[in-house]
Parts: C-alpha cells; sequence; structure tokens
C-alpha cells in the first residue's frame, strides 16, 4: 500500500516535517509495509520555506542582515538542492515578531533585510526566488528592500531619503543607476493571497497597518505617503504600482516585487504545490493524508490541505484530513475532494494542552495508527 503524507502544519503547536514524522510512525505501526511518502506543506506563510527547503533537498542559509528598526538580525533562507532557487520569507528580515508590541510602528519599520537576503542569495549564484509575503511589520510599499538592492529614492533636496513608511511623501525622484545588474537576470514568485491594491480604503495602511502598530492618524499618514509614492513611481517609470491585485500585501512589498522587479504574484499553495511537485507523488498513492490546525470555513479558500485534496480528487485518490479542531457549521470539505475528516483531540483537554506540541504528536501519531488499522482489517477482509 502507498500513502502520501502531505500536511500544513498546525500552527502554534507541530511544524509539518514533525507533524508528518507523528503520521508515520503511527501508520508504520499498523501497517509495516506500507510505502510512505512525506511532503511537508505550506501556503506561502509560515513554514513555507522550511517545506520548499525539505522537498527540494535544500539548505539553511543564516545572514546577519538590518531588520525591521535597522538593528541587526540574524535571518535565515533557503536554497534549493541543486543551488539555483533561493526560498526566502520576508517575515525572516522584517517580520512582527522581531519587534516587541510596544515598538511596533510602521512609520518607522523598513523592509531593507529583505533586500539584502535577496543580495546574498544572487552572490551565491540563485536566479530564481520564491518568496512569502505574510507577517511583515512593514508599511514601507518594499522601498527598503529596493534601496538596498540599489534604487536611490530622493527628496526635494536631492537627498536620499531614509528608511520607513514615514519617508514615502518625501519621494521626488529615483534613481534606478545603481540597481543591481543581476537583477535583471532573475525570476521572482511570489506566494501572495491577498487582493488589497497599494492605498485607499481596501489597502496596506487601512487593513493591515493597525496590526502592525499604526494609529488611526498613522494609518491616514501611510495612506497617503502609499498613494504619493505610487503617483511619483508612475511619474518617473511609467509603472502602475497601485492597481495590482495583491499590491498592498506586505505593507506594499507587492507592489515593489510585482512593480519593480516583474514578479509573478500566485496563489500561496498553488505555488507551493508547483514547486514541490505533488501531482506525481499522488499519482499512484492509495491514500493520501493531509491536516493543519483547524479544519473550517477558511480551508477551503486556498488553504493547503484543499489544494491536496483537489489535486486528489483528479485521480480518484481518497483523502483523509487530521485536524486538532473541525468545524462542522457550513461543513463543505467533502464536496470539496476530502473523503472523510478527523480530529485528533481524543479527550478533553484546554486549548493550551492541546496545541502542546509533544500533545499533538503523539495524538497525530494514535490516530494514524487507529485509522490505518480499520485500513488494514478492510483490506484483510476484501
Amino acid at each position: 500500500m502507498k500513502v502520501l503524507i502531505a500536511i500544513d502544519s498546525f500552527k502554534g503547536s507541530i511544524s509539518s516535517i514533525k507533524g508528518s514524522e507523528a503520521i508515520s510512525l503511527g501508520l508504520t505501526e499498523a501497517y509495516n509495509d506500507a510505502e510512505i511518502s512525506t511532503l511537508p506543506l505550506a501556503d506561502g506563510g509560515e513554514g513555507t520555506v522550511e517545506a520548499l527547503v525539505h522537498s527540494t533537498e535544500g539548505q539553511w542559509i543564516e545572514k546577519m542582515v538590518r531588520g525591521p528598526l535597522d538593528e541587526n538580525v540574524n535571518a535565515m533562507y533557503g536554497v534549493s538542492g541543486d543551488g539555483k532557487t533561493a526560498m526566502i520569507e520576508v517575515a525572516a528580515a522584517c517580520g512582527l515578531p522581531l519587534i516587541s508590541r510596544d515598538l511596533l510602528n510602521p512609520l518607522k519599520t523598513s523592509t531593507y533585510g529583505v533586500g539584502e537576503l535577496i543580495n546574498d542569495a544572487i552572490e551565491k549564484g540563485c536566479r530564481h526566488f520564491i518568496i512569502g509575503l505574510g507577517g511583515s511589520a512593514t508599511n514601507d510599499a518594499g522601498v527598503g528592500m529596493l534601496q538596498a538592492l540599489g534604487y536611490k529614492f530622493l527628496d526635494d533636496q536631492n537627498q536620499e531619503v531614509k528608511t520607513g513608511g514615514k519617508v514615502l511623501r518625501e519621494i521626488q525622484h529615483i534613481d534606478t543607476n545603481l540597481v543591481n545588474p543581476l537583477l535583471k537576470d532573475c525570476k521572482f514568485q511570489v506566494a501572495c493571497d491577498v487582493n488589497n491594491y497599494l492605498y485607499g480604503v481596501n489597502g496596506a495602511a487601512y487593513v493591515y497597518g493597525p496590526q502592525k502598530g499604526a494609529t488611526e492618524d498613522d494609518v491616514k499618514e501611510l495612506d497617503k505617503g502609499l498613494e504619493s509614492f505610487a503617483n511619483r513611481v508612475s511619474q518617473e517609470l511609467k509603472l502602475d504600482i497601485h492597481a495590482i491585485e495583491g499590491a498592498g500585501a506586505a505593507g506594499g512589498l507587492g507592489a515593489a516585487f510585482a512593480g519593480f522587479l516583474n514578479a509573478d504574484l500566485q496563489s500561496g499553495i498553488e505555488l507551493v504545490l508547483e514547486i514541490i511537485g505533488l501531482e506525481k507523488y499522488i499519482q499512484g498513492a492509495d491514500f493520501v493524508i493531509t491536516g493543519e490546525g483547524m479544519l473550517d470555513g477558511q480551508t477551503s479558500m486556498g488553504k493547503a490541505p484543499i489544494g491536496v485534496a483537489q489535486l486528489a480528487e483528479k485521480y480518484d485518490v481518497p483523502v483523509i484530513a487530521l485536524a486538532g479542531g473541525i468545524n462542522q457549521d457550513n461543513f463543505i470539505l467533502n464536496d470539496r475532494g476530502m473523503t472523510s475528516c478527523f480530529s485528533i483531540i481524543n479527550a478533553p483537554m484546554t486549548l493550551g494542552e492541546a496545541m502542546d506540541s509533544d500533545t499533538t504528536f503523539r495524538n497525530l501519531r494514535f490516530t494514524a495508527n487507529q485509522l490505518f488499522r480499520l485500513v488494514k482489517a478492510i483490506h484483510i477482509v476484501d
């Protein structure tokens, strides 16, 4: 029997790699001659680089960069086994977890470190980039990243502006003479699951600014800065970076990648499944096991398990989904390719107990074991 394990992380609890290990152990204990393949997944957010490094037999690279408040940050990114593709989560260089809550301020935070990671990967020979946009603490339209890549943004005195969302309204001229010349040889694929434009009531500042520490007045200032910057880019470079679906992602990094670096903004899970080649693993499998921390209405809107289920349905392969919890309200996952869904919680416990990584590991192992004891019994009867 061939089984493919392709789960997302149980966020805040266990990584997709450790979760896959737990399921594999439980399955083997019940069905010791099963042929098991594991493909840890992510949907473009947290854990994406880890999943891609694993699936491409790549390696982790450590690089000291400027963090969101210009402090030194020890950031990590991945390089594929063939050395051609760099996999970067912007949060590694400018993420919310890098700043204490009392210091969050998108008027000051910068994406400069993201550009430093790109430069480092280019120096190492990478020309293909997979970028995850989730979790940034910034709202600078990617200006910091672009500054690190050699773009110069000048004020009305022809002086280079500093960093942070507050400088966007100061920018009057854009100098491209010192841009890293190797960027023209690079291809960027960006995991982006939002469709916000750059500015306006549905733009980066109004929708995401408050969670990054922006006050009501800050949001207005940031939004005006984004609009001013977009107008300046349109006038100087003839690029429309506002009316791009996803431009407002990660405080405007979506606009910088799409407009300045000619990136493709793609659904996170579709991008991940494309890179790891999930479809070829599904073909010939007898079962697919997928899952994440919570199965609910959000799962059907582009999360990793639904991407797995829809591919498996194409080949009539049964899909078992495991989760910490399942919201039964308006439950449609069985109609979207998931054969059956199971919660791994097997006794009353607090949320904290349920999310403990050791508990999750044991529960995944036990549930997989019990399910495949049943599968084995049915096969014997057949």
